[in-house]
């Protein structure tokens, strides 16, 4: 089993950044070209475990997907259903159903894990990605743009932060 993982710092404290991903209108905002403008939806659920959370895909994530060519009906979308919540600190999800579904032929659930910064705890956290994989043949894609689209998501939090 092979796995990717990465962290980043945010300048914003933990319970705003587990705001910022758990609320489908701002995690909406954060980049409309990776997630588009009114992008994400609760289709079942409120975030709890077995929940489905719709969303619609911007062209920076479409550009980073491996195999254009693997095009469903669901091509621009992607639903995952969550699998663990430990409010304020980490959701477990997976790809059910869309464009990024390609990617669970390999993968275990994903993880976004937060914790606050010693000494800084209001102030700021680090926000963390984690996947574990077992590719499925030599063809499969190798997933280092799924761990830099979603690091490079959770970076604009604190951006999207500021602005709002």
């Amino acid at each position: 089993m092979q796995s990717l993982q990465g962290e980043v710092q945010l300048n914003i404290p933990a319970s705003q950044a587990w705001e910022m991903f758990t609320s489908n209108e701002i995690v909406s905002k954060v980049n409309p070209d990776m997630l588009c403008l009114a992008g994400a939806e609760y289709l079942e659920g409120d975030g709890s475990p077995g929940s489905l959370r719709l969303f619609r895909l911007g062209p920076v994530v479409l550009q980073l997907l491996p195999c254009r060519s693997i095009i469903t009906n669901d091509s621009e979308e992607s639903v995952q259903k969550t699998e663990k919540v430990e409010p304020g600190r980490c959701i477990g999800y997976e790809a059910i159903r869309g464009e990024l579904k390609m990617y669970d032929t390999y993968f275990i659930p994903r993880h976004l894990l937060l914790r606050p910064c010693p000494g800084k705890e209001g102030k700021s956290c680090i926000a963390g990605w984690k996947a574990e994989f077992d590719p499925t043949s030599s063809t499969t894609p190798q997933p280092e743009n799924a761990e830099d689209a979603s690091l490079g998501f959770l970076r604009q939090l604190e951006t999207c932060s500021a602005s709002n």
